[in-house]
């Protein structure tokens, strides 16, 4: 039985593989940019000349980049048997919500999603070491 456990945010993914006992992780890095939107120019008048920030533009690159980023956890995960969902922000429901639209075979395969903070690798190991020996 091969269980994975994926502890994401924007950043990276966390991969841990469980099969036999044995437990393996990977990094997947997201390559989403971070749009620092920014107003002003520096000007000596109160207020100055303001920036004119088009966010729809920014949100659409980025749900792009998401949908590329979703897409490359996907494949690595295609034959896990059970899958664990972990993360900080709203990244893993966003993932979540992928997989029930356009990966099926795989939101079948979800046996939790929960919310957990920053963690480091070691962390998320234990996480998701407890997760499926709790099951």
């Amino acid at each position: 039985m091969k269980n994975i456990g994926i502890w994401l945010d924007k950043e990276k993914a966390l991969l841990v593989t469980i099969e036999n006992g044995v437990e393996s992780l990977i990094t997947i890095p997201s390559n989403i940019d971070h749009f620092h939107v920014g107003g002003g120019s520096g000007t000596r008048f109160k207020g100055g000349p303001q920036d004119v920030v088009q966010d729809r533009k920014y949100l659409e690159k980025e749900n792009h980049q998401l949908k590329e980023y979703f897409k490359n956890i996907a494949s690595k995960i295609k034959d896990a048997d059970g899958i664990a969902l972990f993360g900080p922000a709203q990244t893993y429901e966003k993932f979540e919500k992928e997989l029930s639209e356009h990966y099926k075979y795989l939101s079948v395969k979800i046996k939790g999603v929960k919310k957990s903070d920053s963690m480091t690798t070691n962390q998320v190991n234990a996480l998701v070491r407890s997760f499926f020996n709790g099951q």
